[in-house]
């Protein structure tokens, strides 16, 4: 107790104590270049970091714990070789590719002084950047292991999106910790990036609409926008039941997160400035599923697979609407890119618009109050053991400084009891108006984490 009451006085710190490269083992293909797909050319560089925390390990020490994460990371990525490469701007094409060299991961190690109950899980802004995160341009996957006063541990994964999205990044940490605990992988990466377009490419005009060509300034310097709290919250399983049921009626049974979008969509026009008559949520739509899916099965490819539905509503059809009317309009929204055809004609609509990087519209901030839910219900949680036990959490965030819309990602908690961990980058009224109701709440190590 006097340990907690000592640290709980003081600042959250977090000192640097070792820094090492592992790079894969043998034997590997021959140094070359990896061409980006048209669909990686789609996602931007922006970092992005999952993080991982874990009680006292029993039987296990710091020290051999760090040995393991090492070698089952080396072994692992001589399955997912990209992942040690370097991403670098080909100055002929102006586009990313990834020099596979074995240049290796960064894995850094760290010592916070405080144990995990009086760790902040709610403010990530205060948690997360220069402490547990810190990107170094030279390395496209980073891991930080951080020690906590009490014997726990954290581990935050941070990776560029050039490499993958979050179906790739999940399987490449599941890989991993089966690894870890001397089990065969599950998945056998398709690393080919052989997403190309069709000869002649020819897509729906609507596209030009929705996405455009960018450069890596304008990603980096997204106009100055108040969308700066990260946020992390727990919601029940009988909270998201019951906006199920509310967004189910006269026999069209919607979807939990068509449901959970639905009631965002609601708060959302709240919140926002009254000049603004319209406003747009989006959906990240994972296209593996949808793509040649008779041909060639696409449930392990690594790389980018990703479009963006989006949808627009008038703030008074919103705020007169009922959860059920918003959830057939979030229905209707998905729904138009969720076929193998929005898909092929997205990835020929990138050729068209080579050489370069490119972004869904909103995500520049160009189109007005917008937020993006990205659904992580299938990432991996409670099963990331790495040889010293489950985690109590798991969620993503990124150390992004400017963005240009609000982002919202659910995924199951570690507790398998059908709640949600909500990670969040918002603006701070509607922040305050999720918070108003007792749906989204604040994550707490003692009410939700048990610690």
């Amino acid at each position: 107790m006097e340990l907690l009451q000592a640290s709980a006085d003081g600042k959250f710190e977090v000192k640097p104590t070792g820094k090492s490269i592992v790079k894969a083992i043998g034997p590997l293909p021959e140094p070359h270049t990896l061409q980006l797909s048209n669909l990686d050319l789609l996602s931007g560089r922006f970092p992005v970091t999952y993080f991982y925390f874990y009680r006292r390990p029993f039987g296990k020490n710091y020290p051999l714990i760090i040995q393991t994460l090492r070698i089952s990371l080396a072994k692992t990525l001589n399955f997912y070789y990209p992942f040690a490469g370097r991403i670098i701007q080909n100055p002929q094409t102006n586009e990313p590719e990834i020099i596979c060299d074995n240049n290796g991961a960064l894995v850094l190690e760290a010592e916070a002084n405080i144990p995990l109950v009086n760790h902040d899980f709610y403010n990530l802004n205060e948690s997360l950047q220069g402490k547990l995160v810190s990107i170094q341009p030279d390395f496209p996957l980073q891991i930080q292991v951080t020690s906590y006063t009490c014997g726990g541990i954290s581990i935050t994964f941070s990776f560029d999106h050039a490499l993958g999205d979050a179906s790739s990044f999940g399987k490449f940490l599941v890989s991993w910790s089966e690894i870890a605990q001397q089990k065969p992988i599950t998945c056998s990466p398709d690393l080919r990036r052989n997403l190309r377009a069709r000869f002649p490419p020819s897509y729906h005009p609507s596209l030009d609409q929705t996405f455009v060509k960018c450069t890596i300034e304008e990603i980096s310097n997204i106009p100055s926008t108040n969308i700066l709290l990260k946020r992390l919250y727990h919601i029940d399983a009988s909270s998201i039941s019951r906006l199920q049921q509310l967004a189910s009626v006269k026999g069209k049974k919607r979807t939990k997160v068509e449901a959970f979008s639905a009631y965002i969509w609601k708060i959302m026009v709240t919140s926002i400035d009254e000049k603004h008559g319209k406003c747009k949520m989006g959906w990240l739509v994972d296209g593996r599923c949808r793509i040649l899916k008779h041909e060639n099965p696409m449930s392990s490819y690594i790389g980018n697979v990703l479009s963006l539905a989006v949808g627009e509503a008038s703030v008074t059809e919103l705020k007169q609407g009922s959860i059920s009317e918003i959830a057939n309009r979030v229905h209707d929204s998905i729904t138009k890119v969720t076929n193998e055809a929005h898909f092929l004609d997205l990835i020929d609509w990138i050729e068209c618009h080579r050489p370069g990087l490119m972004l869904a519209r909103v995500v520049l901030g160009r189109d007005g109050p917008t937020v993006v839910v990205s659904s992580g219900r299938r990432f991996p949680v409670a099963e990331l053991d790495f040889g010293f036990g489950n985690p109590v959490l798991g969620a993503v965030s990124s150390i992004i400084e400017r963005s240009g819309v609000g982002y919202i990602n659910q995924r199951p908690s570690a507790t398998c009891d059908g709640s949600w961990t909500v990670s969040a980058i918002l603006w701070p009224e509607l922040a305050t108006a999720l918070e108003s109701d007792s749906i989204f709440q604040p994550m707490s190590a003692a009410d939700h984490l048990q610690l």
